[in-house]
């Protein structure tokens, strides 16, 4: 390593015979993504076997050639580490799993600019985060709102990140949830397909919509329990809609309880959120499931449903 920067010689495989130099190389170096590398190439970092630089990623790659690759230390994040206890499920040297208590924003935004899951992951991760996009800051690839809590998954390297999104994209990440609705749903499981968007009335809130107009969502429900006036529920996200569940299990008449934004309390309940102090929607991300971006290695977590909600459970219970 030298002047903040570190180099790499990577061989080009054999059968590589016809493919782009930013494919080549990026089969050639795994903790690297192919979109980093196109920026590495087009700035002049990689130098072909004659010892000059290649600009261009859709260039040939030479099979059996070495290429010099220099890869920039990764700049400082904007956010601050802050050492914060986290509940580390899973961790290696690409990704890693975590159990979000409720209360903690994921993310560093207006009004929370530090407390957060990134400020403690920072601190965590230091000098371990390969630099997303040529940024020291984890991948943040999907999100639970602060009020909820439970397993996310966060990338360590440009190659988790994009396999991770892509994922994602394709809607093949198993999530499942917890949550204790009003009501009892009827029938007790079901599938709601209905678009979010922001709600005209409240940008802070979510709505259904038309078709078209929003972005289409699905959550499939199923009833685990009847409690007094109310129902312990599993719902698994097709797609993965910013309050989704939240949203959907409302707009079929069947709010979280505890949810200050679409939800109001039925009587039969509102003594209860006040004997235990409960101030937020009883939802908790329980499962997750992927495939490992790199490992090819089909993972799979559960947490326990947090206290606040067993004891809500516990106070419901017939």
């Amino acid at each position: 390593m030298s002047g903040g920067k570190s180099t790499i010689f990577a061989t080009i495989a054999s059968d590589a015979v016809g493919w782009r130099l930013d494919r080549a190389l990026a089969a050639a170096l795994p903790t690297l993504s192919r979109e980093r590398l196109k920026a590495l190439i087009s700035s002049g970092e990689v130098l072909g076997p004659e010892g000059a630089p290649v600009r261009d990623p859709a260039v040939k790659a030479l099979p059996g050639a070495v290429y010099e690759v220099s890869v920039p230390e990764p700049k400082p994040a904007h956010n601050e580490a802050q050492d914060i206890a986290l509940d580390i499920v899973f961790e290696d040297d690409h990704l890693l799993v975590v159990d979000k208590p409720a209360g903690m924003v994921v993310h560093p935004a207006a009004g929370n600019f530090d407390g957060t899951l990134v400020n403690a992951l920072l601190h965590h991760c230091a000098g371990r985060l390969s630099g997303i996009g040529g940024v020291a800051r984890p991948g943040i690839v999907h999100r639970i709102d602060k009020d909820t809590s439970g397993l996310l998954v966060v990338a360590k390297t440009d190659v988790a990140h994009e396999g991770l999104a892509a994922q994602f994209a394709r809607h093949s990440i198993h999530r499942a949830y917890r949550a204790i609705v009003a009501g009892r749903p009827n029938p007790p499981s079901g599938e709601v397909d209905a678009a979010l968007a922001r709600s005209s009335a409240n940008r802070k809130k979510m709505a259904v919509v038309e078709p078209g107009r929003g972005k289409r969502a699905v959550t499939h429900y199923r009833t685990l329990r009847p409690l007094k006036e109310a129902a312990l529920v599993e719902c698994r996200l097709e797609t993965g809609r910013t309050h989704q569940v939240r949203v959907h299990m409302a707009s079929i008449g069947h709010p979280l309880l505890g949810d200050p934004v679409y939800g109001r309390s039925r009587p039969a309940h509102r003594e209860v959120l006040k004997e235990l102090g409960f101030h937020r929607q009883a939802l908790h991300a329980a499962e997750l499931g992927f495939v490992h971006p790199v490992s090819k290695e089909n993972l799979t977590f559960k947490s326990d449903v947090p206290s606040d909600i067993q004891e809500l459970f516990g106070m419901l219970s017939v």
